[in-house]
């Protein structure tokens, strides 16, 4: 139970010292090529994913605080159940998806808005500008979304049997 919370201290820890560093190393807009494929773009989302309702993202804020309160009760539920590889994955994917939520809720409270630096591009492809926290919703909730989909495989196996 101790090392999701501290996976999701590591993340959170993570994202906002990426964060400072682009806010101190790069002016808002700027943009510096990394790779060919790879820049690191100081953005600024007042949305949230993809820039979806700009200047609206502040409405969310409870909502991934509530998440994420959500998420840290799960944690500490999981330490009732046998500890499998599975309910470790569990624990992992609730982690991180707690750590990208309170990251992108600090950045709101403290910016006005999430600081963005990853930006994937080439040629006529250019994903959206993305962060840590991002990448940690992500995994996490990929992660989750997998071992969802493994319980019904399983639970439909066992009823077959």
């Amino acid at each position: 139970m101790i090392r999701w919370y501290a996976l999701a201290t590591v993340v959170l820890i993570a994202d906002q010292a990426t964060k400072l560093w682009v806010l101190m190393a790069l002016d808002r807009g700027l943009s510096v090529p990394v790779l060919p494929f790879l820049s690191w773009t100081n953005a600024c989302n007042s949305g949230v994913a993809f820039s979806m309702f700009r200047g609206y993202g502040w409405v969310f804020a409870p909502v991934a605080l509530a998440v994420s309160g959500y998420l840290a009760w799960e944690i500490w539920r999981l330490r009732r159940r046998e500890t499998t590889t599975l309910v470790q994955l569990e624990g992992a994917a609730y982690g991180l998806v707690m750590a990208g939520a309170l990251g992108n809720v600090l950045d709101r409270l403290t910016q006005g808005c999430v600081v963005d630096f990853i930006h994937v591009h080439y040629g006529w492809f250019n994903f959206p500008v993305f962060n840590v926290a991002d990448s940690a919703v992500t995994v996490g909730a990929a992660t989750w979304i997998g071992l969802l989909v493994a319980q019904m495989i399983d639970e439909r196996r066992q009823r077959a049997a």
